[in-house]
């Protein structure tokens, strides 16, 4: 390298949350973006008390006393990611403003990824998925809280209509992420 020459700059910071109801398809497009970008992937589930995990699982939806906790620890990790400069995606259901003001807080590199879907495409397919504690009943709750990402938030919405690799490629389009973009 010559004396003039600059080292490459470093790749902005960039901070995914993928939001959505639960059965919107946020862990498959989430880990793909993981995968593609190689940047760290966290289930934002991961992140629940076993209380809140318990009463989810009991058919009885959160508060938001119950979600705020859930939240900030998303939160705490998204900021440890940004103080050492790295890129990151992690799920979230986020589904009111008020949480996504909270997960973005102090933290400039946060943008939301809104995966939609039909809610009879959603239903059926939290009908067949094993090993998720969160049942299909719920679902109505969940649609009922959802506020839409307003203009002034940092995000996009897709459409999770389509097979996976579909979906990914909406996702890194829409979110202006290249697969030759690798860290």
């Amino acid at each position: 390298m010559g004396i003039n020459d600059e080292a490459p700059s470093p790749p902005p910071i960039d901070v995914v949350i993928v939001m959505g109801v639960s059965g919107s398809g946020k862990t498959t497009v989430a880990k793909g973006i993981s995968t593609v970008m190689g940047w760290e992937f966290a289930e934002g589930d991961a992140f629940h008390s076993d209380a809140n995990v318990e009463k989810m699982r009991s058919g009885h939806p959160l508060t938001d006393d119950d979600r705020w906790p859930w939240l900030e620890s998303i939160g705490e990790w998204i900021s440890g990611k940004e103080s050492v400069g790295e890129s990151a995606v992690v799920t979230c259901s986020a589904l009111r403003r008020v949480y996504r003001d909270l997960l973005r807080r102090d933290r400039p590199h946060v943008r939301f990824l809104h995966v939609e879907a039909p809610s009879e495409i959603i239903h059926d397919r939290m009908e067949h998925r094993p090993g998720h504690y969160m049942p299909a009943s719920l679902l109505t709750s969940q649609i009922a809280t959802l506020e839409p990402l307003e203009n002034d938030e940092p995000g996009v919405s897709i459409s999770n209509e389509g097979t996976a690799a579909t979906v990914l490629d909406r996702a890194l389009g829409a979110l202006d992420l290249r697969r030759d973009h690798q860290a």
